[in-house]
């Protein structure tokens, strides 16, 4: 166990270094979510209006949206930078070494995880200064905060999974491209579910992106739904457990091939 401490400790610090000698990623990647907070906010501002939308403004529905959905396009690619290392011949050297292959994992997991917390409190803050409501307070954003870490989670190491089998940059991009519209427009991201499609509704509520918006809307309410907001973050907790000890799995699994 302090072997796992350890090991995860010194490459998390080798990630998290890496990262803010470059921080300008970080910012540049916020840009897309601007875009969607900003321009969605007033383009369908209107939606509201619709009877049984459920929502008073659409800037305070379409936050929670804005968070999810960059967690989402955030974590999709993590995998090029798994795909770096194997280039380098980095990932080889770190195999042949000590280190567990789950402290590997898991700093990847840290780093990722920190920087889609970081990104959603911005997104919140800047929905916040454009006149957004969170009635759930504190609490609420912390389990939006909570959601978005644990689906970025899901992507990533999906991704990284994905690189370590695969070692192919063009399939990684082009299966990233193809499921991002379906994640993002099958779920509740946009949309209330109420007024949706019959078959849209039925994906959507098998979409783990709808978990976390479910989830962080129940807990953002102005009665906060507790109940379903937990019964929501434990199939999306599940889901992170499973997709991390695939990614765990798949180091194991790139090894032998070498």
């Amino acid at each position: 166990m302090t072997a796992l401490v350890t090991g995860t400790w010194w490459m998390t610090h080798r990630r998290l270094t890496a990262l803010l000698r470059n921080p300008a990623v970080l910012v540049m990647t916020l840009v897309q979510p601007m875009i969607w907070l900003f321009l969605f906010g007033e383009l369908f501002k209107k939606v509201v209006e619709l009877p049984g939308f459920g929502a008073q403004s659409y800037l305070d529905y379409i936050v929670p949206g804005v968070v999810i959905m960059n967690a989402v396009s955030l974590n999709s690619f993590a995998g090029m930078a798994t795909m770096d290392e194997i280039e380098r011949g980095t990932l080889n050297r770190f195999l042949v070494t000590p280190v567990r292959r789950s402290a590997i994992a898991n700093a990847g997991v840290i780093e990722q995880a920190l920087s889609t917390a970081f990104q959603s409190l911005v997104i919140i803050l800047l929905g916040w200064a454009a006149g957004a409501h969170y009635p759930g307070g504190p609490a609420g954003l912390a389990v939006l905060v909570a959601m978005s870490v644990l689906i970025g989670i899901v992507l990533a190491a999906l991704s990284n999974t994905l690189a370590l089998l695969v070692r192919d940059r063009n399939t990684i991009i082009g299966l990233n491209v193809m499921l991002l519209l379906p994640l993002t427009f099958l779920s509740s991201a946009f949309m209330a579910k109420e007024l949706m499609p019959s078959w849209i509704r039925h994906v959507a509520a098998g979409n783990p992106v709808s978990w976390a918006l479910d989830a962080a809307r129940a807990a953002l309410a102005d009665d906060p739904r507790w109940g379903t907001a937990a019964a929501h973050g434990a199939w999306l907790l599940v889901l992170t457990t499973a997709t991390v000890g695939l990614a765990i799995y798949s180091f194991r699994s790139y090894q032998k091939s070498q």
